[in-house]
């Protein structure tokens, strides 16, 4: 695929008989599903784009009814399809913070220079995100703290840190 696309979403069931549809969000700004008119849905390798009719949040779920599905049996050939933006469709972040997909594969730093490994995983804990960084060893945890991330270089698929006394003897 020459565009990139990001998952938002998961269509999980049907929802009613009439051809609406129950979407697990995969964002952190389930609201956009109410400001959007249209989303692309990646069925079995086939990217397809729908319009939105109606759209409203039930429990921690998103129903979408499109205007091109009109009955369940339409929406059941929906399972499992993911609904995805391009990069151009994101929401924009505020500044100093990242999607998660662009901090995978990272290196990583520290402020002398030397290089520590990449970021495999981000664990988000509630209070601050824990960045994984694989060493080739015992991976290292990094807390995603202004105090500790020094400098990140998306462009330059670099991140310089100041780690914590004693981090490394762990």
């Amino acid at each position: 695929m020459a565009e990139e696309y990001i998952h938002i979403g998961k269509i999980l069931n049907t929802q009613g008989n009439r051809g609406a549809v129950r979407i697990l969000p995969l964002t952190d700004y389930p609201e956009r599903f109410q400001q959007m008119e249209r989303v692309n849905v990646l069925t079995n390798g086939s990217l397809r784009q729908l319009n939105i009719e109606n759209s409203y949040s039930h429990k921690k779920f998103i129903i979408l009814q499109f205007k091109e599905i009109q009955d369940m049996n339409a929406a059941e050939e929906l399972k499992g399809g993911l609904l995805v933006v391009t990069r151009k469709e994101l929401m924009p972040l505020e500044e100093g913070t990242f999607y998660i997909f662009d901090l995978i594969g990272i290196a990583v730093y520290d402020c002398s220079g030397n290089y520590l490994g990449k970021i495999t995983d981000v664990i988000q804990t509630g209070s601050n995100d824990v960045y994984v960084v694989e060493t080739g060893a015992k991976p290292i945890l990094i807390p995603a703290l202004k105090k500790v991330v020094k400098d990140t270089n998306l462009a330059g698929r670099r991140m310089v840190v100041e780690l914590p006394e004693g981090l490394l003897d762990l």
